[in-house]
């Protein structure tokens, strides 16, 4: 007796789907929410706990052309990202460049934990070093002026004439160059051109630390007592 196989194809035919509605009128499943609740009270213990200390809010409202909580954020990516860029390339970040709509929460005065870091950045926004042209770095800073935004930005010093023209541009406290490229710190989604930020598109190449820019915080508040944070001459129009 012989007996055969025929091969058959399966074709899907149909997808249905509907919309579920989350909101007070689901019930809590008893069972379900025994279960998470331990796991629940561990996170909300380990994002809670006490890392440092804010003597004063920062806000991304509190200057014209940068802010304490954009100063704050800026800086913490240079000085977190710089030993890990330097560590990969044997080079060292020249400046940062975040966005403001980036900062999406104050810090307010009190204690500082982990779920500040979520509060501040809730994006999985890596940090990224890209190497731009000094072209591009001046079409960079001729953007941030035009912007009328206050970006966070570290290493970097703009100041602008009672015309709000360019008066001065420096780099890590010296004159801007025009025959050398420079590094640049800020994150995955400003490199695609996020924010209107096209100059990054003409990056000579880039390098991405897998560090997110929330980690980097939360390392940093692990480190100090108090936070540290003003608006500054970083970036200034002369009256």
């Amino acid at each position: 007796m012989a007996f055969s196989c025929k091969e058959t194809t399966q074709q899907l035919s149909k997808i249905d789907a509907k919309q579920l509605q989350i909101d007070s009128s689901l019930i809590v499943v008893d069972s379900i929410e025994n279960f998470v609740a331990p796991y629940r009270k561990r996170v909300d213990e380990v994002l809670d706990s006490t890392l440092a200390y804010a003597p004063k809010p920062f806000t991304k409202t509190d200057g014209t052309y940068n802010t304490s909580a954009g100063n704050l954020m800026a800086d913490i990516v240079l000085l977190e990202a710089n030993p890990i860029f330097k560590a990969r390339t044997n080079n060292a970040i020249d400046f940062v460049l975040l966005n403001h709509g980036g900062i999406r929460s104050i810090i307010s005065e009190g204690n500082v934990s982990a779920r500040t870091g979520y509060q501040v950045m809730p994006f999985e926004n890596s940090i990224v070093v890209v190497e731009l042209t000094p072209e591009s770095v001046l079409k960079m800073v001729d953007f941030l002026i035009q912007s009328k935004r206050a970006h966070p930005i570290s290493g970097i010093q703009i100041v602008l004439n009672k015309e709000s023209k360019l008066q001065s541009l420096k780099i890590q406290g010296k004159p801007f160059t025009n025959k050398r490229n420079y590094f640049v710190a800020t994150s995955n989604y400003l490199v695609t051109g996020g924010d209107n930020m096209g100059f990054f598109k003409e990056l000579v190449q880039a390098t991405d630390t897998d560090y997110l820019i929330r980690n980097a915080m939360i390392d940093y508040f692990k480190k100090v007592d108090t936070l540290k944070a003003e608006v500054d001459d970083r970036f200034y129009k002369l009256k």
